[in-house]
Parts: C-alpha cells; structure tokens; sequence
C-alpha cells in the first residue's frame, strides 16, 4: 500500500460540484492499494500517519503529529498511485487491487485512524474527484507499506 501524505493549511474533495470532504490544517492523504496487500498493510499505512511528526513545535521543529496540533485528515483512494512507468510512457496498473479489495482496505486505514481520536473526511471511491490541496510548507511525504522507498 502506498500513500503520499501532505501537510495542509486546507483541502477539499468535490464530487459532481458537491463537497464531500474538507479540512482545515492537518493532512492529506492520497492512498492507493496493491494487489496482495492486508490489513496489516491498511495498519501500517494508518499508525505511520497518525504519528508523522511533520508539524512545527515551539522551536520551529518539525516533531508534533496531527494529533498534537489538533489537526484533520481527509483521505482519498488513488489508484495511480500503483502506476508503473518503467516501460514505455502509459502507466500501467496492473498491480493496483480489484476495486471491492481495495475498497475495503482503504476504509480499514479510514477507520484506525478514527479509532486514534482523529477526524477523517472523504473523497469518494471509484468517482472522478476534483480535490484542492493548499499544501503548508511544502510538506509531502511518501510511505510505502512494502518499505520499497
């Protein structure tokens, strides 16, 4: 599983010019399932950035979670994110999980992140998602459940 998280002032998915997630400060979590990954992939994925130590404390260092700064999450699924460009110019995706697999792990990342006190909104699965990221700092970070990168 993979997952490119964003430190963000604030962000927005809409769907069909409808809202259906917003935060103000916390992150962004963009998250895309491989074909043979687990729950404890979804675990892995879910305790990582909950306790990403990427927001400023008093000294100006990065060492506070989303916890600590009472910020939010809003999640989005991402397939592309499985996109393999090392042949050619179009991505493949054929290691991305089946829709309903990956469905189901990208709600358990959803739901131990709610079990570790945190808000969580949503983009919606499986639609075409226009989603406003105000990344704050610039501040990305990459996770990979398998350790690849």
């Amino acid at each position: 599983m993979r997952a490119v998280v964003q430190r963000v002032a604030k962000s927005r998915v809409t769907v069909d010019d409808r809202v259906s997630g917003e935060i103000g400060k916390g992150l962004m979590i963009l998250i895309g399932v491989e074909d043979g990954d687990t729950e404890k992939d979804a675990s892995y994925i879910a305790s990582k950035t909950a306790g990403l130590r990427i927001f400023e404390d008093e000294n100006d260092k990065m060492n506070l979670s989303v916890k600590d700064v009472g910020g939010d999450i809003l999640a989005v699924s991402q397939f592309t994110l499985l996109g393999d460009v090392r042949k050619g110019k179009r991505p493949s995706f054929s290691s991305a999980a089946r829709p309903e697999e990956a469905d189901r792990l990208y709600q358990k990342v959803i739901e131990e992140l709610r079990q570790d006190g945190l808000r969580v909104e949503e983009g919606v699965f499986q639609t075409h998602m226009m989603v406003d990221i105000l990344n704050d700092g610039p501040v990305t970070i990459l996770l990979d459940s398998r350790k690849n990168f």
